[in-house]
């Protein structure tokens, strides 16, 4: 069937504020959908309250809502646009639940608006747990046996029935919230109530557990002729028990037989067809019992789902591009493949690489979370790394993470006592593959590893062969020693240069030295979708060691770009914003843009953004390599975060250029001394301040600049292990903490001025000109990190005299720094005296949110400013707000039930939410002040 031309104009629903189970995945496939609209001549409206994702930036949307996600503000749109459809598949559980909840209140029927990629019938059955048992049984589907509960009694009843272990499924939440294995009488009660409390409906499903079976993923596409095509299978490495969104997946699977994948097919396409009348995406769970494979059905969710970034990523298949024109009337053989061009879309996806998804936690955040993984997601990001083997992509994607591992273990943070590793393998939790790995490190049998984990033996044996390697490896001294093959063979399983030189106990540069004499380097590889069998000119690529590059540089002058590898607290999804604006202003500039970035949440590493994306860890021997290929003009660092930044050094050690500011300048508003003596010699105020290297002189260096004072390492995000003490004896334990965590930062001591208002400026500079973008004043007092503090735009309550102070400093501060592009300052205000707490000369949190307040193309004049392309004197930057703009933190507090809640220097927020408001007589504004007085008196 061709395209619906009744349809011209479509409200797409976005997902709001990243929480913990619905992140900016769901901003990737909204923005898909809308690209894919617009390219059908299709007016777009979107809703969306997030300032932080490019889904809700004018080259997304031809009108953008940033409204809360109420019924009322659906209604205000349709009052203001003639809308013929509208797509609700997009947006996650949020966006559902809105559409459902406008339908019933007839807002559909009353503005003639229909609902297109959905029907609502089928999502009440995916979600409804007990009319979902029944429908899968009556078309012949197993599932595990399990009994619907609305009371206390009727779920003690349903467990006394089915027996332990089992499983308790809250109805209509997200993210597996308030669910959980039960494994015996005692626990039962409590989590009953937990998972009862957290049901909306106040409904849950007592399930028989199936601990220990395999757990796959299927992402599927149906058109309205009925056809369906299976996108992608992916396996979980861990066994039913942990929450998909915090197991490391594999695609394509590796364990199925080929008659149980089969069976697994046929059932998938029989679930799809059966749940209702809708064209578009569809993910579908499954489980399989080790032994018999005997299949059941775990659950269906009749939309884009949080797989289907990950599913478009890995198979370079743009599920929400095609789910969205399958929306609108397409059939998918009407359709062409986005990557071939020649082939249709109908044409299922051929890997012929291996793909590993690994999660991103960050516990260290949630002091006293409980970091045990279950059916609760609790990671707040994820990476993905690409192989022509499983090892190499898993190894890939531990370099992937951000958290100081270069591999899968051989390095310095093994453990080496058995007995808490075997504890580790049985109380799953964030670093339970490392631990696995140093189990068959110390001679543990793989099947004691396969008994306590689960896990299939396949996958064991694959880490064990790493083992053997390493242990092969012992018998050189030297780098010269290693035989080419052997060399080889290492490279291809994945190992980073700094692993092998870990292991032989010597330095990284010796290896990489030997290694490129042998002629060892990397190849890349294109992501095609079909394993080569048709022809592609897609730019996607991913590193190996095969013998042929299918990479080939072109003599056009270029630019790196440096992404911000995984989502985590403090680093989220405002950075791949700026990633994606730099993309498009060096290539507005007349460069070849480039990408490197591992994150497949996101829009950066879409692969029609950039002119080349190279899909590999953000980390130095690997971006190394791909400096020696295409051997740009230079790299951008200030858009990608602390990630990018970290790198900075590296890149002024080998000559490589930073366009923007020079590597100098970062380092300088990193180190406390020098950062200070600058503003000494600039007569700019700044509480006292010291930096040390024991405890010892930490104490005396809070003793001189008076107590409270606020402690934190040096180089670090989102305040990472910040804390405000009162005493030598709190003093002295969290320094040692920090020195614990981080060895190699000093500790910063800074002076804590009590009862504080704070306040940020965000400018660009050009080396001599300064515009300032934004004057925000926070809510909370100084002392709350910036990130978990509503922010309002512009200020409300700080004298014209503490704004000339502020403005006067930044100006100063931004050419003394001799700034080229983007800087952020923070101020503390007491008694009308304005302080310089810090200044961070990149992209920073509240980018995004000044552009979207002010309606100003703000990344692109940074960026043209940063490369050189033009001055600031070039733009004609023109402001729009009538009122007020504030940055509203959001939460995610209910994942961890017992942890502190109390906001500090610490940031804790996973997201953020964007309010207008006409003036500070507004409730809304009323309520945030109030919180405001409540620190001030406490």
């Amino acid at each position: 069937m061709p395209k619906d031309n009744s349809i011209k104009s479509v409200l797409i629903i976005g997902s709001g504020p990243i929480i913990i189970g619905q992140a900016c995945e769901f901003d990737y496939s909204g923005t898909q959908a809308s690209r894919s609209l617009r390219e059908e001549g299709i007016e777009v409206t979107l809703i969306n309250s997030n300032p932080a994702t490019i889904m809700t930036d004018p080259v997304t949307a031809d009108h953008i809502y940033l409204l809360p996600l109420t019924v009322e503000s659906l209604e205000h749109i349709l009052q203001e646009r003639q809308i013929d459809a509208v797509l609700p598949t997009m947006g996650g559980q949020t966006a559902l639940n809105l559409a459902i909840e406008a339908g019933k209140q007839g807002l559909w029927e009353k503005y003639n608006t229909r609902l297109i990629g959905v029907d609502l019938d089928a999502i009440e059955l995916a979600e409804n747990r007990e009319a979902f048992r029944k429908h899968m049984i009556d078309i012949g589907l197993s599932v595990a046996p399990s009994f619907i509960a609305n009371s206390f009694l009727e779920g003690k009843e349903a467990a006394q029935k089915i027996g332990f272990p089992l499983v308790i499924r809250p109805s209509y939440t997200l993210g597996g919230y308030g669910g959980g294995f039960v494994h015996n009488e005692d626990e039962f009660d409590e989590a009953l109530r937990r998972g009862l409390n957290a049901s909306p409906t106040h409904e849950v499903l007592v399930e028989q557990a199936v601990l220990g079976w395999k757990e796959f993923e299927l992402e599927l596409l149906r058109d309205a002729n009925d056809n369906v095509v299976i996108i992608c299978t992916v396996e979980n490495l861990d066994p039913m028990g942990i929450h998909t969104g915090d197991s490391i997946t594999v695609a394509p699977a590796m364990t199925l037989s080929d008659t149980a994948y089969q069976r697994m097919r046929d059932e998938a396409i029989q679930a799809m067809r059966s749940l209702g009348n809708f064209a578009g995406g569809c993910n579908i769970q499954f489980s399989i019992e080790p032994e018999s494979e005997k299949l059941i059905v775990i659950e269906i969710n009749p939309r884009v789902s949080r797989s289907s970034a990950l599913a478009s990523k890995a198979t370079g298949y743009p599920i929400a591009k095609i789910a969205a024109k399958l929306a609108i009337g397409y059939n998918l053989d009407e359709l062409s493949n986005q990557i071939t061009k020649t082939t249709s879309a109908y044409f299922e996806p051929t890997l012929d690489y291996v793909i590993v998804k690994m999660p991103r936690w960050n516990f260290e955040k949630f002091h006293g979370a409980d970091h045990r993984l279950g059916l609760q997601m609790k990671s707040v990001g994820e990476v993905m790394a690409i192989g022509r083997n499983f090892l190499e992509a898993l190894q890939k994607a531990c370099q992937s993470q951000e958290n100081n591992r270069t591999g899968l273990g051989a390095d310095k943070k093994e453990w080496i006592r058995t007995s808490d590793i075997l504890d580790r393998l049985e109380q799953v939790s964030d670093d339970r593959i490392f631990r696995l790995k140093d189990a068959l490190r110390l001679g543990v049998p793989e099947k004691t590893v396969q008994k306590l984990t689960k896990i299939d033996p396949w996958f064991i044996k694959q880490i064990k062969e790493l083992v053997k390697m390493e242990e092969q490896m012992m018998r050189y001294n030297v780098a010269e020693d290693i035989p080419v093959e052997f060399f080889r063979d290492l490279k291809e399983v994945g190992y980073s240069d700094a692993q092998i030189a870990w292991l032989m106990r010597i330095k990284e540069s010796e290896v990489t030295r030997q290694r490129k004499k042998l002629n060892i380097r990397r190849t890349y590889k294109m992501v095609d979708t079909c394993a080569a069998e048709f022809e592609a000119q897609t730019p996607y690529f991913y590193s190996t060691f095969d013998r042929e590059n299918e990479s080939i540089p072109t003599d056009n002058k270029k630019i790196i770009v440096l992404g911000s590898g995984p989502n985590r607290i403090g680093q989220g999804i405002e950075f791949d914003y700026c990633c994606v604006h730099g993309l498009l202003a060096i290539k507005d500039a007349g460069y070849e843009a480039i990408m490197i970035n591992c994150n497949p949440e996101t829009v950066s590493t879409d692969f029609d953004i950039a002119d080349k994306l190279y899909f590999e860890p953000i980390f130095w021997e690997h971006i190394e390599e791909i400096l020696e290929l295409e051997k740009p003009e230079g790299v951008i660092v200030q858009l990608g975060g602390q990630t990018a930044l970290k790198l900075a050094e590296e890149f002024h050690r080998r000559g490589v250029k930073i366009f923007g500011t020079s590597y100098n300048s970062l380092d300088l508003a990193e180190d406390r001394g020098r950062f200070s003596d600058l503003l000494k010699e600039q007569n700019i105020p700044y509480p006292k301040y010291g930096a040390a290297d024991n405890a010892d002189d930490a104490i005396e260096i809070a003793n001189r600049v008076t107590y409270p004072v606020l402690v934190r390492p040096s180089y670090v995000l989102g305040g990472q292990r910040m804390r405000i003490v009162i005493n030598d004896e709190e003093l002295e334990r969290h320094v040692l903490s920090i020195f614990k965590h981080l060895p190699d930062n000093r500790v910063l001591i800074d002076q804590f001025l009590e009862r504080a208002k704070e306040a940020e400026i965000d400018a660009i500079c050009d080396g001599e000109d300064v515009h300032i973008m934004g004057i925000m004043e926070h809510i909370e007092p100084a002392g709350i990190h910036s990130g978990d503090s509503s922010a309002v735009l512009p200020t409300y309550s700080l004298s014209e005299k503490a704004i000339e102070r502020m403005i006067e400093y930044t100006r100063k501060l931004a050419v003394a720094m001799e700034v080229k592009g983007l800087i952020n300052i923070q101020f503390a205000i007491k008694d009308d005296n304005v302080y310089v707490i810090e200044a961070n000369p990149r992209a920073s949190r509240t980018t995004p949110f000044i552009a979207k307040a002010y309606k100003v193309p703000y990344l692109k004049i940074a960026t043209q400013v940063m490369i050189g392309a033009k001055k600031l004197k070039d733009f004609d930057i023109e402001k729009q707000l009538d009122g007020y703009a504030i940055k509203v933190p959001v939460f995610s507090f209910n994942k961890f039930p017992n942890v502190d809640k109390n906001l500090g220097p610490e940031m804790k927020s996973t997201g953020e939410a964007i309010r207008f408001i006409k003036d500070t007589t507004d409730p809304f504004f009323r309520e945030l002040d109030r919180q405001r007085s409540m620190y001030l008196t406490r």
